[in-house]
C-alpha cells in the first residue's frame, strides 16, 4: 500500500476512525488527527495566552503530550475533547510557573505611571483578555469561544464549579471596563 493511497483514506476517514488507528499506533494516522486540530489548538492557546509564538509552543507540547498517552484514550470518537484538555492542561501547567513572576510584574506595573496611560487606550478583544488572570481568561475562553458548559470546565480545568462561575463573572466584568471605550463602536 502506497503511502499516498493511505494518506488519502486518512483524509477521508471519520476522525473516530482516524484516532483508532493512532491509538494502535499508526503514525500516520496522528499526523491526521494533528493536521485537522492543529487550527483549533492553536487558535485556543492563542486566546489563553495571547502570544503566536508562545500559541505555536503550547499546540506543539500538546501534540506531543497526546502522542505521549494516546493510549489513555479510552473513546476514540472524544478525541477533541481528550486533546483539548491536554492543551488545557498545559497552559495551566505554564501559567502556575509563571504565576509568581507575573504578581511581581504587576506590582511594578501599578507603580508605573506609563502602564495608568496604557490603561485608558483603546484595546482589542486579545489584547483585553491578555490583561485577565491566567485562570479567569482560561474560563473565559472556553465558556464563550469553546462553548463549554460550566460543568465541562471543571472537568476539563479540575477547578470547582463555584471558582469556575467566579472567574467568569469577575473575568467578564473585567473584560467590560477594559473594553468601554469601544461601546460607541459595536
Amino acid at each position: 500500500m502506497s503511502s499516498s493511497w493511505k494518506r488519502g483514506r486518512l483524509t477521508e476517514a471519520s476522525e473516530s476512525a482516524v484516532a483508532a488507528l493512532a491509538v494502535s499506533g499508526d503514525a500516520d494516522a496522528f499526523e491526521e488527527l494533528v493536521r485537522r486540530r492543529q487550527g483549533m489548538i492553536r487558535r485556543l492557546m492563542h486566546q489563553l495566552c495571547g502570544d503566536g509564538a508562545m500559541a505555536d509552543d503550547f499546540a506543539q507540547e500538546a501534540f506531543l503530550k497526546a502522542w505521549q498517552k494516546l493510549s489513555s484514550l479510552n473513546s476514540p470518537g472524544a478525541f477533541g475533547g481528550w486533546l483539548r484538555r491536554i492543551a488545557v492542561n498545559i497552559f495551566l501547567q505554564h501559567a502556575r510557573r509563571k504565576s509568581l513572576m507575573k504578581e511581581d510584574s504587576d506590582e511594578a506595573a501599578s507603580n508605573n505611571p506609563v502602564a495608568a496611560e496604557d490603561s485608558t487606550a483603546k484595546l482589542d478583544l486579545d489584547d483585553a483578555l491578555g490583561k485577565l488572570k491566567p485562570a479567569e481568561r482560561l474560563c473565559i475562553v472556553l465558556s464563550y469561544s469553546e462553548r463549554m458548559s460550566h460543568g465541562e470546565i471543571c472537568l476539563s480545568t479540575g477547578l470547582p464549579l463555584g471558582t469556575v462561575k467566579s472567574h467568569i463573572s469577575r473575568g467578564s466584568a473585567r473584560l467590560r471596563r477594559y473594553l468601554k471605550d469601544y461601546e460607541g463602536d459595536v
